[in-house]
């Protein structure tokens, strides 16, 4: 990841990250991907956890995302976390490459909504057994929505 001034003028001579992408070809690549016919853009999953544990704690929350994002495949460009007190809620996302993955919770609710979207090769659905092994979640509702489908495939 390097740094590039912004170049639509919207922040003179900012700097803002980028990210190079990798590839054997010159060829742009675009991440979409195809599954059972369907080309689309990646997948996002809305994911609620209901009687969960430790949703106050940032340390964990942090080593929960990392561990999210290294194991779905996906490549980490930046975390922040937000942590509201006196509740304890933490709000947050890992901006990836791939997209990302945003948190928000309620330790006096006992819930979490995680909001999970990548592109590409990244397996988003490998996250699940992780937040459940960090949060311990008495239920877990999942939902998913193929993005970026082009409505003449519909």
């Amino acid at each position: 990841m390097g740094l590039s001034p912004a170049t639509d003028g919207s922040m003179p001579g900012g700097i803002w990250p980028v990210h190079k992408q990798e590839s054997g070809s010159t060829a742009v690549l675009d991440h979409f991907i195809t599954r059972n016919g369907i080309e689309f853009a990646g997948t996002h999953l809305i994911i609620d956890l209901w009687g969960a544990q430790y949703l106050d704690d940032l340390i964990l929350m942090e080593k929960t995302l990392i561990q999210a994002v290294t194991v779905t495949g996906a490549t980490l460009l930046h975390i922040h976390l937000h942590h509201f007190i006196p509740n304890g809620g933490i709000s947050g996302v890992a901006v990836l490459a791939e997209s990302h993955i945003s948190v928000h919770t309620w330790p006096e609710r006992d819930y979490a909504a995680f909001d999970i979207f990548m592109c590409g090769d990244a397996r988003p659905e490998l996250a699940v057994p992780v937040l459940k092994q960090a949060f311990k979640p008495e239920s877990l509702i999942i939902n998913e929505h193929l993005r970026g489908i082009d409505p003449g495939q519909l």
